[in-house]
């Protein structure tokens, strides 16, 4: 244990980062939930981060706008890939949903296959590297995330399947660049886990609640015993959530 390595120049970021993923996929997360269609931010993030090591592989710089476009664009096509199957197959969309992560992962593999770093990288795209993030790096990512509120509560149902899908493609693409495939997909569905079974005008406070609990608590435990960030804060959240789920079922069920 080592209390001073509580270093807020480092965990304020990354809490920061957090905060800025909860925004968007708290409310998606429920969305999601409802429609049956759990493992799409998987899926969207694993391409994203298929557009990223695409770009790499090309020699572009890791943070240059070439980067972005190639995830941003690639989460799109696999977007609009989903869009189709759910207006075409939508009895089996899930299914699809799967396959695609799949495809994604596996040709990230056979890309970095030649690259003698190619485990960090996947490494990094996997759990992430939050404790590297700085305010810098988040003013672009909280400029597009009150975009995406703005358009997720101010159109609601009037964005439509496609729409639904191309926002949820811009959300995935930035998040899974701060904090990993492993902790978006966390972010997405813990917390509408957590508050499907309370009264519905609450479930946003309370999937935003153990979302911003999770983080806060898995950065400092991951501090404090040198741990690796992505991976402690994705177990916060799960034991947020259970004992928030845990709690409700006592209320109901005082006896």
């Amino acid at each position: 244990m080592n209390l001073d390595a509580m270093d807020f120049g480092i965990l304020g970021p990354a809490f920061c980062a957090g905060l800025l993923v909860l925004a968007t996929h708290v409310p998606m997360g429920q969305q999601v939930l409802a429609r049956g269609i759990v493992f799409i931010d998987l899926a969207i993030a694993q391409i994203a981060g298929l557009g990223v090591i695409a770009a790499d592989a090309t020699g572009w710089e890791p943070q240059g706008f070439a980067v972005q476009s190639a995830a941003v664009g690639a989460a799109l096509l696999g977007a609009l890939l989903l869009t189709f199957t759910e207006k075409r197959w939508p009895e089996v969309q899930e299914a699809l949903i799967g396959v695609l992560f799949v495809l994604a992962a596996s040709a990230g593999i056979l890309l970095l296959a030649g690259n003698p770093h190619g485990g960090e990288h996947l490494k990094d795209l996997l759990v992430g590297q939050i404790l590297w993030v700085n305010y810098r790096q988040l003013l672009p990512v909280a400029l597009l995330t009150a975009v995406i509120l703005a358009l997720w509560f101010g159109a609601g149902a009037r964005l439509g399947r496609i729409g639904f899908y191309a926002i949820f493609a811009f959300a995935v693409t930035a998040a899974v660049q701060l904090v990993g495939v492993y902790l978006v997909f966390a972010s997405l569905i813990i917390p509408a886990l957590a508050s499907r079974f309370h009264p519905v005008r609450r479930q946003l406070a309370i999937g935003y609640s153990v979302g911003v609990l999770g983080y806060a608590l898995g950065l400092t435990l991951s501090a404090v015993f040198d741990l690796p960030s992505g991976a402690v804060v994705v177990w916060a959240l799960a034991v947020c959530g259970i004992a928030l789920a845990w709690g409700r079922s006592k209320v109901a069920k005082p006896g």
